[in-house]
């Protein structure tokens, strides 16, 4: 399912050389148009990541405040037009228009079919190809077996979708596994299952901050509004390992082939790298007239295949089978899709029975994967201040050219993470494991990993601390080092003062020698200029020497006696 899109780069472009003449519809004149961006040599702009460098004003799509950019320009038909190809866009429009003024971004997300800030990198055949993207894995259970297809179009989609729950005998629950969202997947499941447009919007971006401007702003929904939808968000951040710079800005650029936005952050100059995921679950709701079936999708990041899982990754969530048993060959799990849909095949009869009294038991096994993500990564982050630590300890540990203020910056990374992880955790356990009004039953089966997410709280908690204390102890150090220069630079002083004071009186006595005009007179007398300047310059050394020791001694009395009304009285 595609639609017919305007050519997107003559439109851009004549949308820029009015911004060129309107400086204040951009913000930004002098980054709106493609000629004054500065791309890197050899790389596909469709590429190139959006609030970076190389990509420019980002406004020029129009900020929150104008109105949108992408939905003048890329306009599909209205919603009353029954040939209309995009139903469910036309209703995110409409919805829009009329009280929902933040599923905009997803409007224009859907025009684009990746991050709307991208629009001025993509020309007609590059929106064309990410619309049309299906990564999708389809998992039926049944009382008999469970049934998988591996979908790759939109027209497998469409047929999947179509089949009628009653006309599958033994169905219990249909669960649609996304890798990589794109316009077909969200144009398909959003109109025949009547998906919430928020479900979707909540997923397509990796946003922690915003700018007043910014029209990808993300408000939190209040209880009791959050309370009533059949969807959850779970975000968290994982580590992966690189062997040296390229392959790093390798796996940039694959980041920049996602249709959702996802960046991976280097981790200063280390070799790691820290990447914000989600995972987002949908089930339909309990008023939804077609209970034949439960359907529920679930989204899951793409991911780089650049570089390695740190420390190779984590192990089974099953225990080590015995050596007298036969250990079974499992395939390789490589990204994050492969290893929900490999877990998600592993359930035991019992859970699927359950599916129809709270569907989220299919959310188990995803957040056992964000659990052990998180798990890793706390102890790089462990590892990362321990390493810290010994750098203020002992300074051959670091860079020769380095100094504390180095260490300084890498300590502030860390603790500028740490809130944002923290609120990421507790945002987890309230709005999804101990979310008590989700389904049927009062029996919640996300509570077996409460614990475990009580666990990395904590971590982060002491983690968040232990990196304060070490921003303490760096800034004191630095203070210690500020003064011990400064000191040194009063020695230094000093040395000048005693030179002056040498060499002052020898000039005075010599000015003073020199008043006669006849120099030959002095032959008898020249004597007489040592034994003046010598004393002359002793006593000033002198003076100049114990004069602090005066200024001590009169500090010394001041402490030791305060006036007390007309009289000195001695304190006690």
């Amino acid at each position: 399912m595609t639609t017919s899109n305007p050519s997107s780069r003559q439109d851009v472009e004549e949308y820029h050389h009015q911004s060129r003449n309107h400086p204040g519809r951009s913000g930004k004149r002098e980054n709106d148009g493609h000629n004054n961006v500065s791309y890197p040599m050899g790389i596909p702009r469709s590429l190139l990541l959006p609030h970076t460098q190389e990509g420019g004003d980002s406004y020029y799509i129009g900020d929150i405040y104008e109105p949108s950019q992408i939905r003048r320009r890329l306009a599909t038909k209205t919603r009353n037009n029954e040939h209309s190809s995009t139903p469910y866009l036309d209703y995110i429009d409409v919805l829009t228009d009329n009280g929902w003024p933040q599923l905009r971004y997803l409007a224009d997300w859907m025009r684009v079919t990746t991050a709307p800030p991208k629009w001025k990198f993509l020309g007609q055949d590059d929106i064309k190809e990410r619309a049309t993207r299906v990564h999708v894995t389809m998992l039926e259970y049944r009382h008999d077996g469970l049934r998988r297809c591996d979908v790759k179009s939109s027209a497998q989609l469409a047929s999947l979708l179509l089949e009628h729950p009653g006309n599958t005998t033994g169905g219990i629950a249909r669960l649609f596994v996304v890798q990589d969202l794109s316009r077909d997947v969200m144009e398909l499941l959003g109109s025949q299952l009547d998906v919430d447009p928020m479900f979707f919007r909540g997923h397509i971006s990796d946003y922690t901050w915003y700018n007043i401007r910014d029209p990808w702003i993300e408000l939190p929904d209040m209880h009791i509004v959050a309370r009533e939808q059949s969807f959850s968000h779970v975000r968290y951040a994982h580590a992966r390992y690189f062997r040296n710079h390229k392959a790093f800005g390798r796996a940039r650029l694959e980041t920049g082939n996602f249709n959702v936005l996802r960046r991976v952050d280097q981790d200063g100059s280390s070799n790691v790298g820290l990447v914000r995921s989600r995972m987002s679950f949908w089930t339909q709701p309990r008023k939804a007239k077609n209970t034949h079936m439960v359907n529920s999708i679930l989204l899951v990041d793409p991911s780089i295949t650049e570089g390695f899982p740190l420390w190779g990754g984590y192990n089974d969530f099953a225990p080590c089978p015995s050596m007298r048993d036969e250990i079974p060959q499992k395939p390789a799990r490589n990204s994050a899709a492969e290893k929900a849909i490999y877990w998600l095949e592993q359930m035991a009869s019992e859970e699927i029975e359950s599916i129809t009294q709270d569907s989220r038991v299919l959310l188990q096994a995803p957040l056992c994967i964000v659990c052990s993500e998180w798990l890793t990564l706390l102890r790089y982050a462990n590892t990362r201040l321990s390493q810290l630590e010994w750098e203020i300890e002992d300074p051959y540990l670091r860079n020769r050219q380095e100094d504390l203020s180095s260490t300084l910056d890498k300590i502030h990374s860390w603790r500028r993470r740490f809130p944002i992880w923290k609120g990421i955790v507790s945002e987890t356990l309230s709005k999804v494991i101990r979310r008590a009004n989700f389904a049927k039953t009062a029996e919640n089966p996300l509570l077996v990993l409460e614990r475990d997410f009580e666990i990395i709280l904590a971590n982060l908690n002491d983690l968040h601390e232990r990196a304060e204390r070490i921003m303490s102890v760096v800034t004191a150090m630095m203070s210690i080092e500020e003064s011990k220069k400064a000191l040194q630079q009063d020695r230094s002083l000093a040395r000048l003062t005693y030179l002056a004071v040498t060499f002052v009186p020898l000039s005075f006595v010599s000015s003073f020698f020199a008043m006669s005009e006849d120099v030959t007179k002095l032959s008898q007398t020249f004597w007489i200029y040592f034994a003046v300047a010598i004393p002359v310059t002793l006593l000033a050394l002198v003076v100049v020497r114990f004069s602090d020791t005066a200024v001590y001694l009169s500090r010394r009395v001041v402490r030791r006696f305060r006036p007390t009304g007309r009289r000195y009285v001695k304190s006690e």
